[in-house]
């Protein structure tokens, strides 16, 4: 079972859907964990709201905006759990999760996943098993923020990774926050600037090109990931086939290393 956290609201629809829709094709089963165990919706301004003018280049495209549509129809996604039953299952039983996925977003909902205790512990639980884990954008600043028990510093230390470039935030920030105020920056400290220094080393933060274009399920060769063992990460929604493709390989090589264990 591969668990996808979500905060209680207010994430990118693109990041969640994609990923998850390519796992569910796939025939691996999806659960949600979520803060108190209540359905989370996406950021309203990506899948309704829009931004006036801005909008065709800033919410959610039409076929992701779809798959967003699917997957709020899955039962699954209609009865999460809260990230302490999750968290207590995967003590109880560390075969019952086998693995990871966190979306981003960067309205003001995302903070209650991001912030969460909870949450940042089972991370940390799940990355170090070296089950296969998989964050974007925002979703990485739980992986910086998850300490591994054994050194008391993020799990990423000594790993190489993106997520939302500092380029990338400032320029949606600066497109719409005579409007929107600080919409676009969830915390007064970049991501890129949070993540950089939970690495080893700053050079271990991978931004990619510096003109990013959208990749599709057709052109996934678009999108920028980075991969370092069990764990993959990206930049932003438009990362995001490309992003599901590597997470799908990751899960089909643990998924094969397992039943070769088991025979």
């Amino acid at each position: 079972m591969i668990l996808f956290l979500l905060p209680a609201g207010d994430y990118d629809p693109t990041e969640a859907a994609v990923p998850w829709a390519a796992l569910r094709d796939a025939g691996f089963e999806v659960r949600f964990a979520t803060p108190g165990g209540k359905v989370a919706l996406a950021d309203p301004r990506l899948t309704d709201l829009g931004f006036s003018w801005l909008s065709p280049w800033l919410m959610t495209r039409r076929a992701e905006l779809a798959a967003y549509r699917r997957l709020t129809e899955d039962p699954h996604f209609l009865a999460p759990s809260s990230y302490e039953d999750y968290a207590e299952s995967a003590q109880a039983d560390p075969a019952a999760i086998t693995g990871l996925f966190v979306p981003g977003g960067h309205a003001a909902g995302m903070r209650t996943l991001l912030e969460d205790a909870t949450a940042q512990q089972l991370f940390a639980r799940l990355f170090t098993q070296g089950l296969p884990v998989g964050a974007v954008c925002h979703g990485v600043l739980l992986a910086a923020r998850a300490k591994d028990p054994a050194t008391g510093r993020s799990v990423l230390h000594g790993r190489r990774t993106t997520a939302l470039t500092s380029l990338l935030e400032l320029t949606g920030w600066n497109l719409t926050r005579l409007w929107l105020g600080r919409y676009y920056r969830t915390y007064r400290t970049t991501v890129q600037q949070e993540v950089t220094a939970a690495l080893a080393d700053p050079r271990h933060f991978l931004a990619g090109p510096p003109l990013p274009l959208r990749d599709t399920a057709a052109r996934p060769g678009r999108g920028f990931t980075v991969k370092d063992g069990n764990y993959v990460s990206a930049r932003w929604p438009g990362d995001c086939h490309r992003l599901a493709a590597d997470y799908l390989a990751l899960v089909r090589a643990h998924a094969a290393g397992a039943v070769r264990q088991a025979g």
